[in-house]
């Protein structure tokens, strides 16, 4: 059988352009057509191809990076290679495909989580506040809880748009899973206020913090 190219896969991105698509996405920051469910079984059919994904990764096409970032091997990524990659990842969907399908699978996300947090670059950052709000779920042993709240209540409010994002989940996160930081977690997000007219569509849980964390604490008692 014929070894997949770039080029063949490029052609076939093309193809599956869909202008609708590319509004709707264009609404949110992202650059590309390709219906993501479409996107997925064109993945599933590559299988695991990591130097196909270097490939597809290096024509900054954002759809290749998307498909890349299905078809990598997240544990082949050196860390500067992974540095490298989340300064060229600028369109949202990239950057948090990225996050969480490679990096949080890497050997270097720590090393990483540390780095990026204090990164200059708001969009780097991101990906550090991203990674911590993972850690306060997943692996909160070792987190500054308090530290974390304290950064949060002094920058959150004037962060850029994508590392507020970040902040305010780490925030909420925080509030949700730690019950002896949820007063303040409530009270910061209260007297911050980011996020409190986001528009949220019906059955869905606001992003504001105070009524994210407050409906997920619900949802826990009721259990």
């Amino acid at each position: 059988m014929a070894e997949t190219t770039v080029e063949d896969v490029l052609a076939e991105l093309a193809a599956l352009e869909d202008p609708r698509a590319r509004a709707v996405n264009e609404r949110h920051g992202d650059d590309h057509g390709v219906n993501l469910t479409k996107l997925r079984a064109v993945a599933k059919r590559l299988k695991t191809q990591q130097d196909l994904a270097l490939e597809l990764w290096g024509t900054g096409d954002t759809a290749a990076r998307l498909l890349a970032l299905l078809i990598c091997r997240p544990k082949a990524f050196e860390r500067d290679e992974l540095d490298a990659m989340v300064r060229a990842a600028r369109t949202p969907k990239v950057h948090d495909w990225f996050v969480n399908y490679v990096v949080k699978k890497s050997p270097h996300t720590e090393d990483l989580r540390l780095a990026w947090l204090a990164d200059p670059d708001s969009v780097v950052a991101s990906a550090g506040w991203a990674l911590t709000a993972d850690r306060v779920v997943k692996k909160p042993e070792g987190l500054d809880l308090a530290g974390l709240l304290d950064v949060i209540e002094a920058q959150m409010k004037a962060a850029p748009e994508r590392l507020q994002w970040a902040m305010n989940t780490c925030l909420a996160q925080i509030g949700i899973e730690h019950p002896e930081h949820r007063v303040r977690a409530l009270d910061i997000g209260e007297r911050l206020g980011v996020l409190k007219d986001y528009p949220t569509p019906p059955n869905c849980t606001s992003p504001y913090a105070p009524a994210w964390i407050a409906e997920m604490a619900r949802r826990r008692d009721d259990r």
